[in-house]
């Protein structure tokens, strides 16, 4: 660690949901941030505040450049890599773009952290556990896919190969290395735009239009409020015990899509009804889901104290207040409407 305990973070796809918030509470505690991020998915707008402070810096660029990971890996003491492409609608609709990204770029970035010895925080998904159902999932689960041919799982398999890279450099060169595996995340600065589930019920609601769910809605998840993520990779971070590990970060609390939907209904006082979509209306033929995804997240709570402290009800409320704030500064832009003129 530098002298006086401060760091310099290089981020990876820092303009994004979970990033930005990161950033911030690096920023807070006094760490320095260099963001690199292509802005393919991220958001400019949610590093406004980052922005204002002296110890951040933005690289408009890709994961993918082997020469600016190269000198912006050698400017950091450590670096966490959040840059992917994701969202299942993402995945699907353009399965090449996230192999290569999620593959190659994690390649770039991980032999760039090895090249300058800088520890790597690498940021997995649940989706490795694939169709594995069988209650709360260790981080020690058997990995259960459909076949090749079905592009929902060559994100699953991309994230795999990162883990493995990740782990490789850390058994055979001794990299100092933390890998997480992210359940689904929710909070301000979540867009709706790439099958994000809750942002997207929550905007139907506010809208009083249909909420759609997809299949029959009887699928579970775990939602944990951004914030408390955030404090897991904090944690994690500062723990030299964390390196060499995998980790399940996400809260414990099961729902089906059906119940979300019914409870985001209520807590928006809207008047709109649930609409239930095939998957293969929603997405493409043949189309798999998990219908279950429920982390154990045992090992990161006995290391480093971790829970979740924020409720699903405290969750949504977040999610909605941020969705009218949105919708409402969207109206307030939008250009005024033509009117007749009659003669």
């Amino acid at each position: 660690m530098p002298e006086g305990g401060r760091m310099t973070y290089l981020v990876t796809g820092g303009a994004g949901f979970i990033g930005s918030h990161l950033i911030d509470a690096l920023l807070a505690r006094g760490d320095s941030v260099i963001v690199l991020d292509n802005l393919a998915t991220g958001d400019p707008a949610n590093l406004d505040e980052a922005g204002k402070h002296p110890g951040f810096r933005f690289v408009h660029g890709s994961v993918l450049d082997d020469l600016m990971v190269d000198e912006l890996t050698h400017q950091c003491d450590a670096v966490i890599h959040l840059a992917a492409a994701v969202g299942v609608r993402l995945v699907v609709e353009q399965p090449l773009r996230s192999l290569i990204t999620n593959i190659r770029g994690s390649q770039i970035v991980i032999e760039a952290a090895h090249r300058y010895r800088r520890k790597v925080l690498v940021a997995s998904t649940s989706d490795v556990y694939g169709k594995n159902s069988l209650g709360p999932l260790r981080e020690t689960a058997d990995r259960i896919l459909g076949p090749p041919s079905i592009v929902r799982w060559a994100y699953s398999t991309a994230k795999a190969v990162d883990e493995i890279l990740a782990n490789c450099y850390h058994r055979e060169r001794d990299l100092a290395t933390i890998i997480v595996r992210l359940f689904n995340t929710v909070g301000p600065r979540q867009s709706p735009a790439y099958g994000m589930v809750v942002p997207r019920l929550v905007r139907q609601a506010i809208r009083d239009e249909p909420l759609t769910v997809f299949g029959d809605g009887r699928q579970t998840r775990c939602f944990t409020h951004v914030t408390d993520i955030v404090d897991a990779l904090l944690r994690l971070l500062d723990e030299p015990a964390a390196i060499g590990q995998t980790f399940n970060v996400g809260s414990s609390h099961e729902i089906s899509i059906r119940e979300l939907a019914e409870k985001i209904i209520a807590r928006a006082g809207s008047g709109s009804r649930i609409q239930l979509i095939p998957y293969d209306q929603a997405y493409e033929s043949g189309f798999e889901d998990m219908q279950r995804k429920v982390p154990d997240t045992t090992k990161l709570r006995l290391l480093t104290g971790w829970m979740p402290r924020r409720p699903l009800d405290d969750v949504l409320s977040d999610a909605i207040e941020h969705a009218k704030r949105d919708l409402a500064a969207c109206r307030r832009l939008a250009p005024p409407r033509a009117t007749a003129i009659r003669s």
